[in-house]
């Protein structure tokens, strides 16, 4: 019988082993940590965020900033409609929330770990914890695999690390060429008078832009302690992850908390204060803002919160526009988002099939999930690329 060694007890490896054939292939997952499926157990809060319910491929694509051209194809063979009846199948209802994530109808990522646990039981798949592979040689036929746990011989390889440096290196060593990691999904490092003392105020709906990147994002934003972060900083991160980072996170953002043009805020200011001319500013509900941001709006713009409405001059009322629509904002750094944390960079896509995600490089070497130079941003993207790939290498081994 012919081994598979799976390198990662991760999303893509344990994916790939639930859908491989056990009467072909002995299967073993070596995973370096003490525990398997560690990103899965915290994505989404601990509730795991599965996937996104978007089934056309062509618009599921646009959610990756790096590899939407080459998941296209990939995409066409295994999506989201299809991780959703995979689940199923195996008596696991999702549920698609509000904003199209899709999350266990458990609220807990522990039922998704059980089904892979499950599934790889059935399918005597070995699994090796506390497993830290050193080197991999490739001789005529085969691959030895040599680990902290002894040597381990393989006749095809699927390397579904993530992006550790070290799992990069190993594979570099093997001749694939590697693209340099930067961090993508991070919060932005603010100080300034306007956020100070309101973390967790929200924004339903906010624009983010950075004029020198001309680029522009928009969704939920929310303050915190050390800036700013929420859906709209998020994407923007990982849209512009190489860029930021060539400005080592240094970069002055512009930002827009009620998604209203300067001349149509302008408007909806005057028409509260003909109709409200008595109402002070300070009491004065204009825009769909909390109350405390409102009033942090009037501080910075020194406004008496006691002053009526129909006072309020034309030149307060374009500082107050000036803070609402267009702030500007100085980054000086980045925070990394704790649960989603993802990396841009990683084995060069050019050297990868995605037919079946085979190595161009390395025979009967199939390469899947963080360690590759694709990510998405946050809303259950990344996981449904490592399930597509991983069903795609076992479909390939399946047929062999």
């Amino acid at each position: 019988m012919k081994q598979i060694i799976i390198i990662g007890g991760g999303a893509a490896g344990f994916f790939c082993a639930s859908n491989l054939d056990e009467k072909k292939y002995n299967i073993t997952i070596l995973e370096q940590n003490s525990d398997v499926l560690q990103k899965v157990k915290i994505s989404g809060g601990g509730r795991c965020n599965v996937t996104h319910a978007c089934f056309d491929p062509r618009e599921l694509v646009q959610f990756y900033p790096r590899g939407n051209k080459e998941l296209l194809s990939v995409f066409t063979k295994f999506q989201p409609g299809d991780t959703m009846e995979w689940f199923d199948q195996r008596n696991v209802p999702l549920k698609i929330e509000n904003d199209n994530r899709t999350f266990p109808e458990s609220n807990s990522s522990q039922t998704i770990i059980n089904t892979f646990l499950n599934e790889t039981q059935k399918k005597n798949v070995s699994v090796k914890t506390k497993c830290v592979v050193k080197e991999i040689e490739k001789t005529d036929e085969k691959y030895i695999v040599k680990t902290s746990l002894g040597d381990f011989e393989a006749d095809y390889i699927v390397y579904a690390t993530g992006s550790s440096p070290k799992s990069l290196k190993i594979i570099e060593t093997l001749g694939h060429k590697i693209i340099d990691l930067v961090p993508s999904l991070f919060t932005f490092n603010i100080k300034d008078e306007l956020l100070k003392d309101l973390p967790g105020t929200s924004f339903e709906n906010a624009e983010i832009s950075i004029p020198k990147l001309k680029t522009e994002e928009s969704g939920p934003l929310l303050i915190t302690h050390w800036g700013l972060s929420g859906p709209a900083v998020l994407k923007i991160s990982a849209w512009e992850a190489i860029s930021l980072a060539k400005l080592k996170y240094n970069i002055e953002i512009e930002v827009n908390f009620i998604s209203k043009p300067m001349d149509e805020a302008e408007e909806i200011f005057q028409r509260f204060k003909e109709s409200n001319p008595k109402k002070t500013i300070g009491q004065a509900k204009i825009y769909d803002i909390t109350n405390r941001f409102w009033q942090k709006i009037l501080e910075v713009s020194k406004i008496d919160l006691n002053k009526q409405v129909a006072n309020i001059s034309g030149k307060e009322m374009q500082k107050i526009l000036e803070s609402l629509c267009r702030k500007k904002l100085q980054v000086t750094g980045k925070s990394t988002f704790k649960d989603e944390f993802v990396t841009a960079g990683g084995v060069d896509l050019k050297e990868i099939n995605f037919k079946n995600m085979s190595s161009k490089i390395l025979s009967n070497f199939y390469i899947a999930g963080e360690v590759l130079n694709i990510d998405a941003v946050t809303g259950g993207f990344n996981f449904q690329a490592c399930w597509s790939e991983g069903w795609l290498i076992a479909q390939d081994l399946n047929t062999l």
